[in-house]
């Protein structure tokens, strides 16, 4: 069969081999061994059969250059900005560097999602080592030392862009690079109308949306001093998940969306009610992702068995003259019970968190916000009242003003999340840790400089004067397994702990680097905690060192010096004098389909099978062995189910600590848990000082070995 008559999107026929030999990892050998080597075999044949023969082949570099600029698949910017000797350099160094796919699932993912295909989506045009160059060349922007730098440290595995950077530098027919955004809706119809607005326009950008409604009145609130004229909540969900039904990527990803809502809004349990398996087809939210803003409060009245007030919105912001997500719950909470001018409703605190727990049982949802620890580990003036569509981006916004024509009285400062992730494995093998980091920390930035959204001019202005970036990681239980550490131990939270420790000192002070180097500090730095140095003072008032052998082995074999209290002294010197580019550092996505091209297990999240199933649309069940494993090694490779939420929310803990934003935690049960089970594990995540909660997962027998796909933004 001639390529062009076969679609590439559908492999068809002769895919059979390479899916014969990937679905022999699901069979033993006669010895009972799991055979790793036909998936081997699978990548190879996968290449053999498919992806060369519907690949576009051309005579030199050159001409393939020239012929995808002058056909519209590559920016012509992006390679003028290079001596043209200096990319056939870098298109050699990558292709010296014999990438191969570890897995016939990473190379199913990288050209089924990432790859740059033909217009008729019949050939592909490009194969890894070319992604990866024209991703470091878009990012370096006629750096060429950057350029080199962030190619090695892609096709070396150490460092990943998210999908958006992935998929998108380099193409002239692309969305934006950017991961996911995060807007707040105000109290009145223009600010609601620009929101659905926001929600087409980012979405057909490529990026996920999240939107609070904590500062909206609430049903039966009035209008114009009418009383029982709100509508509350839910019809403005269903508009915006209209919108995210309506715009997409190109077909490329599907839009996405996030709704947040403070758990002491009078709406909350219709709010909840929206994920029920049987509620009404009038309320029901089948797409949107639900997430809810929990203060300590409500797990004190829960904890007395006292009832639990709810607040209008409404007379919060007309008597305390901010809007209700800027107020501090819990410390005016006893406040707003004795006043009398706002309007409350109470419910019994024990039965909300109930709730929670069967509405998660049956959904998954609502994601969680722990609000107080959130603020008070953010070291940046201001309030954080959300979180976006995968639960780690946390960072300060400000409401936007508009005129009755919707022009713009004052532009307020929304979110977008610039994201790419460290391998832990790689990285610790990386011949400067340092070096990784920063190189990583530059290619972020140039995601975040390079961003320019004006049709939503807040998520433009935010992300203008922020500079904010997401540093994520993943592949800890691959790398711990690799090491024979077992999830969870006291050692796997010792190297955690110390591994996020030194990942902080590295992300700041190249941040500090930027500040010097360009003479620039994100808006607000003065009043922020690394200012005034108190960020610093966890890291100079004690010693953090190794607490059990293996971690200090671990450190020392990979020739990795941790920073001591005298280089904290002196960055934190630094910093007061010279400033910080970005506002903020790091974040923890659930990571999807780059951990599969990486070749990684997800986030910091132990495996959810040692061979995981995944259904891959046309082409059915794809087999995933976890990185490093082998027959001799399983034992390490217990799944998350078995492991349990307290060992994973003790490693988050470990790890929260030295992360600015947020992790996206998954907390996985198995089919016999009950709603009591996750309230538990709810308590012990928020005593822990975990800052967010993500889904939460039932293994299902009958499911077994299966993964339900996650965040749309940030995982793929």
């Amino acid at each position: 069969m001639a390529a062009t008559e076969l679609s590439i999107l559908d492999p068809g026929t002769k895919a059979m081999d390479f899916h014969a030999l990937n679905a022999m990892l699901n069979l033993y050998d006669s010895e009972g061994n799991v055979q790793f080597d036909k998936d081997h075999q699978a990548v190879d044949s996968y290449f053999a059969l498919h992806v060369e023969p519907n690949s576009r082949h051309f005579p030199s570099l050159d001409a393939k250059l020239r012929y995808l600029v002058d056909e519209g698949y590559y920016e012509q910017r992006v390679l003028a900005a290079y001596d043209q000797n200096f990319i056939a350099s870098l298109f050699q160094r990558a292709e010296q560097a014999q990438f191969r796919f570890q897995t016939f699932m990473g190379a199913l993912k990288f050209y089924t999602s990432y790859t740059l295909k033909s217009f008729d989506q019949k050939q592909y045009l490009e194969h890894f080592e070319d992604r990866v160059c024209m991703v470091a060349l878009t990012l370096a922007a006629g750096d060429t030392e950057l350029a080199v730098r962030l190619t090695d440290e892609m096709l070396s595995g150490r460092f990943q862009p998210a999908t958006p950077t992935f998929l998108n530098c380099g193409k002239q027919q692309r969305g934006e690079y950017v991961s996911c955004f995060l807007l707040r809706i105000e109290d009145n119809m223009e600010s609601i109308g620009r929101s659905v607005n926001a929600a087409l326009q980012l979405s057909k950008r490529g990026g996920g949306v999240a939107f609070m409604l904590t500062n909206l009145r609430e049903a039966g609130a009035p209008i114009k001093r009418i009383q029982n004229q709100s509508s509350g909540v839910i019809p403005v969900m269903k508009m915006l998940e209209d919108a995210f039904s309506y715009a997409n990527q190109l077909g490329a990803r599907q839009g996405a969306g996030a709704v947040y809502l403070h758990a002491h809004h009078p709406d909350i349990l219709r709010f909840l009610d929206t994920k029920r398996e049987n509620a009404d087809e009038k309320i029901r939210i089948k797409t949107l992702s639900l997430g809810v803003v929990i203060p300590d409060i409500t797990f004190e009245l829960a904890r007395d068995n006292k009832p639990m007030y709810l607040f209008s919105p409404y007379d919060v912001e007309r008597i305390y003259r901010q809007p209700f997500s800027q107020i501090s719950i819990t410390e005016k909470y006893h406040d707003m019970v004795a006043d009398n001018r706002i309007r409350k409703t109470t419910i019994n605190a024990r039965a909300f968190f109930q709730t929670l727990a069967e509405i998660q049982f049956e959904s998954g949802y609502p994601y969680m916000v722990f609000e107080d620890t959130v603020n008070r580990a953010n070291p940046i003036a201001g309030r954080i009242n959300m979180s976006n569509l995968c639960s780690e981006i946390l960072q300060v916004n400000s409401a936007t003003e508009y005129e009755e024509d919707l022009s713009y009285r004052h532009v307020g400062k929304d979110i977008s999340c610039n994201l790419g992730s460290l391998n832990i494995a790689r990285t610790m093998d990386s011949p400067d840790f340092g070096a990784t980091v920063e190189t990583a920390i530059r290619a972020l930035t140039a995601v975040a400089d390079m961003s320019h959204i004006a049709s939503v001019p807040s998520i433009a202005r935010g992300n203008n004067e922020s500079h904010a970036i997401g540093l994520g990681q993943m592949n800890l239980h691959g790398y711990l397994a690799r090491e024979h550490i077992y999830y969870g131990s006291r050692e796997a939270l010792d190297f955690t702990n110390l591994y996020f420790y030194a990942v902080a000192y590295h992300a700041v002070r190249a941040s500090n680097r930027l500040s010097i180097e360009r003479g620039v500090s994100f808006k607000g730095f003065a009043d922020s905690r690394y200012a005034s140095g108190e960020y610093f003072l966890p890291y100079i008032e004690q010693r953090w060192e190794p607490e059990t052998a293996r971690a200090t082995e671990l450190f020392a074999n990979a020739g990795i010096t941790l920073p001591s209290q005298e280089d904290w002294v002196a960055l934190r010197q630094s910093v007061m004098r010279h400033g910080l580019y970005n506002q903020n550092l790091q974040a923890v996505p659930p990571t999807g389909s780059i951990s599969y091209i990486n070749h990684s297990t997800s986030s910091i999240h132990p495996i959810v099978s040692r061979i995981e199933i995944r259904k891959e649309g046309k082409t059915g069940r794809v087999y995933y062995p976890a990185p490093y494993m082998n027959n001799e090694n399983m034992q390490y490779y217990q799944d998350a189910y078995d492991i349990g939420p307290e060992k994973i929310i003790d490693t988050y803990a470990a790890a929260t600590r030295h992360v600015d934003q947020g992790l996206s935690l998954t907390l996985f049960f198995r089919d016999t848990a009950t709603t009591r089970d996750i309230n538990k594990a709810q308590i012990y995540a928020w005593k822990k000082g975990i800052k967010t909660l993500y889904y939460i997962r039932i293994r299902q027998l009958a499911l077994e070995g299966t993964e339900v796909a996650g965040c749309v933004s940030c995982a793929l």
